[in-house]
């Protein structure tokens, strides 16, 4: 049975938890879920805390490139990559649901990008793809959003992909999905602009792990973001920018 796990804010005491969701209730936890289930002798209704990003990751493994639809509507590649393309966010981009994405002066055109997030749940140094899936704790949603003039000016990614508040995550992480074949979408001032399905990623996920892993060791709470469908465009100040996916939920940002 899947389960659902958040960090919250508790505006009474102040205090940030980790949090298990059941219904409307929210248990607090004494230790992040990936490391114990221990519960505090409290709940909360989800309507009167704070939701904040469900990790906090030591580090951000993305990946560029990974639908064919996506790789054909790109203007910086005329085929599929021969393997994963990754970059790094770093943590200080991280916002939860509802926190504000900030468009930055040094750019002029800022994009989303919907896509399902994978927290990992034990250490991985090169494991094999087969043992990937044992190493997940969980999945959410995932904005990769991305200053798409300074990507192509500066010839790399860390400015781009880097600003503080460009790496909405939440709002919750589940336990258990079908993550082979599930809808993602980016839903732009209420119209769907993004759509596609898990299963037309050109690298699965039990890959990623592994190619990741056999690079850089990956530790519990760290979050792989998996690539975007085609349907990236700008947003502008005053947009609101929802990731859907399928079987987690919706993750609602607003660009200011």
């Amino acid at each position: 049975m899947s389960e659902k796990y958040l960090r919250f804010l508790e505006p009474q005491s102040g205090r940030i938890y980790y949090g298990l969701l059941d219904n409307d209730r929210v248990t607090p936890l004494q230790d992040p879920p990936w490391q114990s289930v221990k519960k505090e002798n409290k709940t909360f209704n989800l309507n009167d805390v704070i939701l904040k990003a469900p990790v906090e990751p030591g580090k951000i493994i993305c990946i560029g490139l990974n639908y064919h639809a996506h790789v054909q509507a790109s203007q910086s590649a005329d085929k599929a990559p021969d393997y994963p393309l990754i970059f790094l966010k770093p943590p200080s981009s991280v916002i939860g649901p509802q926190e504000n994405i900030v468009h930055p002066s040094q750019s002029e055109r800022v994009d989303y990008e919907a896509e399902l997030g994978v927290v990992i749940g034990r250490t991985a140094h090169k494991v094999t793809p087969a043992d990937a899936e044992s190493c997940i704790f969980g999945y959410t949603c995932v904005n990769d959003v991305t200053a798409r003039d300074l990507q192509k000016k500066d010839g790399q990614w860390s400015r781009a992909k880097g600003f503080d508040t460009f790496c909405p995550v939440g709002p919750w992480i589940v336990t258990r999905l079908n993550y082979q074949d599930v809808l993602v979408e980016g839903i732009l001032n209420g119209k769907v602009k993004q759509s596609g399905r898990t299963s037309l990623m050109i690298f699965d996920i039990p890959y990623l792990i592994s190619y990741i892993s056999a690079i850089m060791t990956l530790y519990p709470g760290d979050l792989i973001s998996t690539g975007t469908p085609a349907g990236i465009a700008p947003m502008k100040p005053g947009d609101v920018i929802e990731v859907k996916v399928e079987g987690i939920g919706s993750l609602i940002n607003r660009m200011i």
